[in-house]
């Protein structure tokens, strides 16, 4: 017997599902999400200047939650890719960091991350950037599949077509490593 697909949600990137058979989404606009912080004290080196770590873990936890917010689904970072530190992040700033899924692949998002200095007065200088690779997880911790993405601007299309640039790198990268392993000899 043939069913016909039941419309869960009516929204953009909804999915409509049928017993028996794969999910299939709809197209999705990716939001950007924000997140605030301070630089402390405790998050430099003796110099004032904040820890990259400390830095790439804020851009982590704001990378996951727009890719939550995209997928609907648990998230976990795969990769993180093209990080560039731009210049100094010092004790006493305030950062923004924006996030927004810009590619999409079967079970996983491309997500840029942009952190920008507050120097008051609407003016923000970006500091540090770089692309997260995050994978989609159901219940069970396997991978599941996340909607299309819906491409609406010039500008959206710009930053997809820099996300598979740098996935098809990673990706030849990976494939070049595995390949110059020197598989070990038994005797």
């Amino acid at each position: 017997m043939v069913r016909s697909p039941l419309l869960v949600n009516c929204c953009e990137g909804a999915m409509a599902s049928s017993e028996n058979a794969e999910t299939v989404f709809y197209p999705k606009l990716a939001e950007t999400i924000d997140s605030w912080n301070f630089v402390f004290p405790n998050d430099a080196n003796p110099y004032g200047s904040m820890f990259g770590g400390k830095l790439l873990a804020i851009m982590d936890t704001t990378a996951a939650i727009a890719a939550i917010r995209y997928a609907g689904r648990t998230v976990s970072t795969a990769a993180v890719e093209a990080v560039e530190f731009v210049h100094p992040v010092v004790v006493g700033d305030r950062l923004k960091t924006s996030a927004k899924v810009v590619h999409v692949g079967r079970t996983s998002m491309m997500v840029r991350v942009d952190v920008y200095v507050d120097h008051g007065g609407n003016v923000f200088e970006r500091c540090t950037h770089a692309h997260f690779a995050m994978v989609a997880f159901d219940d069970r911790r396997n991978t599941t599949p996340v909607p299309p993405l819906k491409i609406a601007t010039a500008e959206d299309q710009a930053a997809f077509d820099l996300a598979a640039s740098i996935r098809a790198n990673a990706l030849a990268r990976a494939k070049q490593a595995k390949q110059s392993v020197a598989t070990p000899k038994t005797e």
